[in-house]
């Protein structure tokens, strides 16, 4: 039996709370840390910032958090949002509920680009602005490969794709390692700690580099889900209904392996977002992408900070790679959302 959709009051209720959750995110990642400042001195200091009042935090505090936690913090809100609504957008486009962006190679191919970039950049510490562009490069390759390998006509099996796409990932992994053995040492260590996924570099250099990514990619994806739901009844039947199909696929996975491209160069490869967080979504709200990807924005952005705390605080003064606790998280959370669907479906 098909499931009835969510009422409005229900989708209001997941809306109230998923904006809560992304407020407590943006406070844990301003306020936790080694260094304790309470929530209402940072309040009162970026509020003295506009006029308002006076600060009383140090001139070390503020470098703290605004040098320090707040880009990291932003960097979080722009990765875990792109992520994502470019999982749920990949869902759609391809109608496959296991596809996002890693599984599907675009960030092994998206990594392939950065490594070149990080690796020819000598000694210098930052992420080079063109980063991002040879970063698109590598995953435009990569789902291509991909929607070759599994089916150009978009009509082969879940598995089909899911097997191309990790065909696809290890050959770009591949490529990786080849170029971190013909790396120096230095730069090896840099592609070695982007590869597991982290915010611990974060600047606001790094959020320059994505933000326009990031908000181009993202409008786009979002303003797609009235089409995504009409492409969900079939390529024949959307056509039937003005819809230019082909057009649509080009648009979409460009905009969404764009903006993955631009989060990998700078934050590394960061798993089971693009995954978990649409199909929380998806059973919360119901099937229709244009309220699962707006909705998908907002809670990947509060899902990722929340982790990244995690990460930088569970043992301190040691950090945890980003991408092992989205990992460690997300791995038995789809477990269960797959035995939920699989209960609702019986």
């Amino acid at each position: 039996m098909l499931a009835s959709p969510p009422s409005a009051r229900r989708v209001l209720l997941v809306v109230v709370a998923i904006t809560a959750a992304l407020v407590v995110a943006v406070i844990c990642g301003l306020v936790i840390g080694p260094t304790s400042i309470s929530t209402q001195r940072i309040l009162g200091d970026a509020l003295s910032r506009v006029g308002i009042g006076h600060s009383t935090l140090t001139s070390t505090q503020s470098t703290i958090v605004w040098q320090y936690r707040a880009p990291r913090m932003v960097l979080g809100l722009l990765a875990g949002a792109m992520l994502a609504v470019a999982g749920g957008t990949y869902q759609g486009i391809f109608r496959n509920p296991l596809a996002d962006p890693y599984l599907l190679g675009v960030a092994a191919g998206a990594g392939l680009g950065a490594t070149l970039a990080i690796v020819n950049v000598s000694n210098n510490a930052a992420v080079p602005t063109w980063a991002p562009l040879l970063a698109f490069a590598g995953a435009m390759v990569a789902v291509t490969l991909t929607w070759i390998i599994g089916g150009r006509s978009m009509k082969s099996t879940p598995a089909t794709l899911i097997l191309a796409g990790v065909a696809v990932s290890a050959l770009f992994t591949s490529a990786q390692t080849f170029l971190q053995q013909q790396s120096s040492t230095q730069s090896i260590a840099r592609v070695y700690i982007w590869l597991l996924g982290s915010l611990a570099s974060a600047s606001w250099h790094s959020v320059d580099i994505v933000v326009p990514y990031v908000i181009v990619c993202s409008v786009l994806c979002v303003l797609a889900g009235r089409a995504l739901d009409v492409m969900s009844v079939g390529d024949d039947e959307a056509r039937s209904l003005g819809l230019s199909v082909r057009s649509l696929r080009l648009l979409v996975v460009g905009a969404s392996s764009l903006g993955t491209a631009a989060i990998v160069s700078v934050v590394g490869l960061i798993g089971f977002v693009g995954i978990i967080v649409p199909h929380i979504v998806r059973l919360l709200v119901g099937t229709s992408y244009r309220r699962i990807l707006p909705l998908s924005v907002i809670f990947g952005a509060a899902f990722l900070v929340l982790c990244d705390t995690v990460a930088r605080t569970v043992m301190a003064p040691s950090e945890l790679p980003l991408g092992v606790v989205t990992a460690v998280i997300g791995a038995p959370v789809f477990v269960v959302i797959l035995s939920v669907r699989r209960m609702g479906t019986s």
